[in-house]
């Protein structure tokens, strides 16, 4: 395979996401999937839909009209499923931009939307409520001052909504409560916007990812590993997928008994087998070793078998993402890790990645930097206390060492934290991801996070909080966040190598929270089969394959089997100022970056086509007649090779 690493020339000024609305200089955005949709309601509430002539009607009809226009113009554009449930009016937004916007406040089934007809164009604010982390009153009936009394909302992705209500007209207190009721759906026993989301799309996002493809791409069952199905009815492991690969030589017997010596009985499993060395990656959680050092015959014996279906190497690597301290800590409640002495030929690696507690606290840390205001005369000392971009590097880093093993040293990778599915998610995805060029494309990543996060049973439900009101819940963490993180960061060091482009990432993040798409809810494989998400709700793919050209690298270069080797130091990396700082108006381009791809893809097809054209009239003038074959030699045509 040929490897590529970035260098200084590769990493340039971030680029800035699509801008959240049309109108809106706030802190919220209408996701594209909804604009779609939205885009006919939007049309039949125009004014140039409505007549706008009073001269036939009396004075008094006449305020009427008007008054019916203004209120169907200010009520929100609706999805399928979609209904409102409250609506304020003379409600001050208090945006930390542009100051005090006045206008209509709605609460519906699934979203805050507010809207303005004192500038022109109307301002429009429009929010999931699956974003919204807690809500909290302001003031009391004794509040003085300006805009003292009304709402606090603090959202997931890295803005908060203030809204003052005018304490003669009582509304504050029905808004709160809708909101409470409908952006905690969970919390109050009812279903998620999801379930109740009834748009059709062409493709079926659900049928996307199947596993037995998927493992034959990777060129398997061969004949040192099988695809088993002792998993089957999720009796082996709840948060395992249906369908494993494990080595040829292990019984399904014998996995049983390997599986009560891991935590949650996640066994090594393979995840991808390098195609020409068979070098693999294999995901696990930790063995249960505890504080008296307990072995297991059959787990060690199971190591060995992934050491020897690789017979380019006569060594194995265990990756353990924590750091040695926390490891070790691990063994006092049972868990610990693998034992040099225990394990013969392989190798014990401490990546030093944190755990999802301090992930938490540097998202907080990062937040409180970047909103509402950035303190300019300390910007770089404030990031650095974050420790953001330290822990983007340790995730980063560790995928590079876990692919340079497969690839370079030819040698196979186990790969585990604690439970092994937060951290090894991260780093076997990236290490894939740097890997193999597929994972690269639209398709091909949407097919990894399938297969490594969802399968694989990362607890989205937990770490995300769907409709759940206890904001508090130590469980909640930004790990999903910082894998995609990680992605875009390659994206600057190789910008022709990924056929999507930022707005795809950032797409995904949203929905991760909107809870429009049924993608991301729930824990597991076993609970979406038990739930039948795949019938009750749409797929996040089905939208985004829909529209494919918006979310695609006009840059991309396809290059099989390229591998990617990206620089993790803190000096190439930089913050993703598209994402966490997009509600900032001061720091969004003037121009979309989605139209400019657009028009790129457009001039590139058009480059294409005129390219396949030249390349046709050459291949004709090439074929000699009759006459030439007499008079002069064989014309032979120099192919045309082109690179956009």
């Amino acid at each position: 395979m040929e490897k590529s690493a970035s260098c200084d020339s590769l990493s340039s000024k971030p680029s800035s996401s699509r801008q959240p609305s049309v109108d809106s200089l706030s802190s919220a955005t209408t996701s594209r999937s909804e604009r779609s949709v939205y885009a006919k309601s939007v049309s039949a509430m125009s004014s140039d839909s409505v007549s706008t002539s009073t001269d036939n009607f009396s004075p008094e009809l006449r305020v009427l009209r008007e008054a019916n226009k203004l209120a169907e113009m200010e009520e929100p554009p609706l999805l399928p499923g979609e209904s409102i449930k409250d609506m304020a009016k003379d409600v001050t937004y208090i945006c930390p931009f542009t100051g005090p916007i006045r206008g209509t406040l709605t609460v519906t089934n699934y979203k805050l939307y507010f809207k303005s007809m004192e500038r022109d164009p109307p301002f429009v604010l429009d929010a999931p409520l699956g974003v919204i982390n807690r809500v909290e009153k302001i003031g009391g009936a004794s509040s003085r001052g300006e805009n003292p009394y009304g709402l606090e909302i603090v959202c997931k992705d890295i803005k908060n909504l203030r809204f003052a209500h005018k304490q003669e007209g009582h509304t504050r207190r029905s808004i709160f409560e809708n909101l409470m009721k409908f952006a905690f759906p969970v919390s109050n026993n009812l279903p998620l916007f999801a379930y109740e989301y009834s748009e059709t799309f062409p493709e079926n996002g659900w049928k996307l990812y199947d596993p037995i493809s998927e493992y034959k791409r990777q060129g398997l069952p061969n004949e040192s590993w099988r695809i088993t199905k002792i998993n089957e009815r999720y009796e082996l492991c709840d948060t395992y997928p249906a369908i494993l690969v494990v080595p040829a030589n292990i019984l399904d017997e014998e996995l049983k008994k390997i599986a009560a010596f891991r935590s949650r009985s996640r066994i090594p499993v393979l995840s991808w087998i390098h195609p020409e060395s068979q070098a693999t990656i294999t995901r696990c959680s930790q063995p249960m070793v505890g504080v008296s050092g307990r072995r297991s015959k059959d787990d060690e014996k199971y190591l060995q078998s992934i050491m020897d279906a690789n017979a380019q190497s006569h060594k194995l690597f265990i990756f353990d993402a924590r750091p040695s301290v926390n490891a070790v800590a691990n063994k006092a409640k049972g868990g610990g890790y693998e034992s040099e002495d225990a394990y013969q030929n392989a190798e014990l690696v401490f990546l030093d990645i944190h755990n999802i507690h301090v992930m938490r606290e540097s998202l907080r840390k990062l937040k409180e930097i970047v909103y509402p205001d950035i303190e300019e005369s300390h910007w770089l000392s404030n990031l650095e206390s974050t420790h953001w971009l330290e822990h983007i590097k340790l995730i980063l880093a560790g995928a590079l060492r876990i692919a340079d093993k497969v690839e370079s040293g030819k040698t196979s990778t186990v790969i585990h934290c604690s439970d092994g599915w937060d951290r090894t998610a991260q780093l076997t995805s990236l290490a894939m991801l740097m890997l193999d060029s597929y994972y690269r494309t639209i398709r091909g990543f949407e097919v990894m996070i399938e297969k490594e996060w969802l399968c694989f049973g990362h607890r989205f439900q937990l770490r995300v909080g769907h409709g759940d009101k206890n904001h508090a819940d130590a469980d909640r963490s930004p790990v999903f966040l910082q894998f995609i993180d990680c992605v875009w960061q390659m994206t600057r060091q190789f910008p022709n190598a990924f056929e999507f482009n930022e707005f795809f990432l950032i797409t995904i993040l949203d929905h991760l929270y909107s809870c429009l798409f049924g993608t991301f809810l729930l824990n597991s494989e076993q609970l979406r089969m038990k739930e039948d998400l795949p019938k009750r709700t749409i797929s996040l793919w089905s939208y985004i394959n829909n529209q494919i050209e918006d979310f695609t690298n006009p840059l991309y270069v396809n290059c099989f089997n390229h591998v990617l080797y990206p620089v993790a130091s803190m000096r190439h990396l930089e913050l993703w100022v598209a994402y966490y700082i997009r509600w900032n108006p001061r720091m969004r381009p003037q121009e979309p970056v989605h139209q400019r791809y657009k028009e790129l893809l457009a001039k590139r097809t058009e480059l294409q086509k005129r390219v396949e054209e030249l390349q046709k009239e050459v291949s004709n003038r090439s074929i000699p007649t009759s006459s030439d074959k007499v008079s002069s030699p064989v014309h032979s045509a120099t192919p045309v090779q082109t690179a956009v």
